[in-house]
């Protein structure tokens, strides 16, 4: 056996060990170290109640996972919407994923609500809003969400007469 050969070996040795004590460890990201147990949800085991007062009367929510108040932590609810239901113009401190679960979720960008310049997104689809991205939507039928992101979740008006909180 040449030395090359021998550093060679051992090189890759101590490399494959490295790779194996970090997939070992816990993940970096806290919010990936948070879980502990499995999470299994039917649809019978939701239970809806109103949402926070930052969304317009009308719709309930049900937290699946986690804590939305929490820095660094995943969470995912589900929020349902009657028809017609309108969300003004917003944005959020952080990358919002949301998956259509049924009814038709219209979706527009920018600062102000134009309801013939939305996409519908039908059950099945997929969005991802970034952070700070102003966006509204309107709901066609009875709508249900599954939305998720790393908290603390917020969601800001991008006018303020828009926000239920001030007209309460």
């Amino acid at each position: 056996m040449t030395s090359m050969f021998r550093a060679t070996t051992a090189f890759a040795t101590v490399c494959a060990m490295a790779a194996l004590n970090a997939w070992a460890q816990d993940p970096t990201n806290p919010a990936a170290a948070v879980l502990k147990s499995h999470i299994m949800v039917t649809p019978d085991e939701v239970r809806w109640e109103p949402c926070p007062p930052t969304l317009p009367p009308g719709a309930q929510c049900t937290t699946i996972e986690g804590d939305r108040s929490a820095p660094n932590v995943l969470f995912t609810y589900r929020l349902k919407m009657p028809d017609n239901y309108r969300i003004a113009p917003h944005f959020h401190p952080a990358d919002e994923h949301l998956t259509v679960i049924s009814g038709t979720f219209n979706m527009g960008l920018g600062e102000q609500f134009e309801r013939d310049h939305t996409k519908p997104m039908v059950a099945g689809s997929f969005v991802v809003m970034p952070k700070g991205s102003p966006h509204y939507a309107w709901t066609r039928g009875e709508t249900v969400l599954q939305v998720h992101a790393i908290g603390p979740w917020r969601l800001t008006y991008v006018h303020s007469e828009d926000d239920p909180r001030n007209r309460r």
